[in-house]
């Protein structure tokens, strides 16, 4: 595997890193459940999953994802994209395929909240592989409905996912994402525990 492969495949799933950290980061406030108890007593998602860090989370991976867009075009129309970094299509497609990225990791990681919950799991209790790729999970397939919906309707002579999300490119992000993701979250346990 070239390591072209690796950096497209990253730069692909970045908006959806960016919306997953954000949320993170700035959630808190008013749960997305109210607060409300599923039909087998536990929280339907928990504190974890708020309005703001949906909506922030969203709009950071689209700003993100935006940003992408414009410097790929910029590299591309000068020569410079040697290692075929994508544009999202450009505008105005890029609107909604990034924010489907964006959206659906946010989207996967409160379906996969919702089944933690039934298995009696709480919040901030690890979940091996599931914690880790739920994200993306959710990121990927978002996009490959918005992709799927915009070539049906003629916008896109191809499916912008199929076009670029080779197998290849899918595992990469499989395999790398648990790894980041457990450093990541090591490493803000650490800065936790640390007293200033």
């Amino acid at each position: 595997m070239h390591y072209e492969v690796v950096v497209q495949a990253l730069w692909l799933i970045l908006p959806a890193y960016a919306a997953n950290g954000c949320a993170v980061l700035v959630g808190g406030g008013l749960p997305i459940d109210f607060g409300k108890k599923w039909k087998d007593g536990r929280r339907i998602l928990g504190d974890g999953k708020t309005w703001r860090g949906l909506f922030f989370g969203s709009l950071l991976g689209t700003i993100v994802g935006f940003s992408q867009a414009v410097a790929a075009k910029y590299l591309t129309e000068n020569g410079l994209n040697i290692i075929g970094l994508d544009y999202f299509e450009g505008f105005p497609l890029m609107i909604p395929i990034v924010i489907s990225i964006g959206m659906g990791a946010l989207l996967g990681d409160i379906v996969e909240s919702f089944f933690k919950r039934r298995i009696g799991k709480k919040r901030g209790e690890d979940w091996v592989l599931f914690d880790q790729l739920d994200f993306i999970v959710g990121a990927l397939c978002l996009v490959f409905i918005t992709s799927t919906f915009l070539h049906f309707l003629g916008f896109l002579p191809y499916n912008w996912f199929i076009k670029n999300f080779t197998p290849w490119h899918i595992l990469v992000v499989l395999i790398v994402t648990p790894a980041l993701h457990i450093t990541a979250n090591m490493t803000h346990k650490r800065f936790r525990q640390k007293s200033f």
